[in-house]
């Protein structure tokens, strides 16, 4: 295989651990948060600092206890690769919905700054940074929205959103 698309393979697996890591953290799956650190990496999102193994406990439960749903999406990545080893920015886009009344929202951009690394033929985060670069709260008020919300399926947590079922099932061949 060509140098070249080893390096776009590497990258798309580098993307898929990052976009692990929003899933996890939008439905508070310790496992699949754990899952994007390596077992010595450390994560700095600057009211916490430590372990990712640690933080994956920590942020799961956080978010759990502290808000009604959460939303991570990142855009704007840029991966450099060198062999087994990766460099990445992306932004990230969080919008967390507090419990209580009124209803309040935090939306913030930020980026993650991570070192990634392949072992054992797998990448992972080595270590991470979370820069803020703005924050603001939303306070939403109640109120009709233009189409009727009641035949949505809802998000929810780890493990009954519906995503897990649908990765659970098997693909028609």
């Amino acid at each position: 295989m060509s140098k070249d698309i080893q390096v776009l393979l590497d990258k798309q697996a580098i993307y898929e651990v990052l976009i692990r890591y929003c899933r996890g953290a939008d439905r508070c799956d310790e496992e699949l948060i754990r899952s994007v650190y390596h077992d010595d990496a450390y994560d700095d999102h600057g009211y916490w600092r430590g372990s990712g193994s640690d933080f994956a406990r920590f942020v799961s439960a956080r978010l759990t206890a502290a808000n009604l749903a959460t939303t991570h999406s990142i855009t704007n990545v840029l991966i450099e690769v060198d062999g087994d080893s990766a460099r990445s920015e992306s932004q990230v886009m969080a919008t967390l919905v507090r419990k209580g009344s009124p209803r309040l929202a935090d939306v913030m951009g930020a980026r993650y700054l991570d070192r990634l690394s392949r072992r054992n033929g797998e990448w992972k985060i080595d270590e991470r940074t979370v820069v803020l670069d703005w924050h603001k709260v939303e306070a939403w008020a109640g109120g009709q929205a233009p189409i009727p919300l009641e035949g949505f399926t809802r998000g929810t947590r780890f493990p009954d959103d519906p995503v897990y079922q649908l990765m659970a099932t098997a693909q028609p061949r």
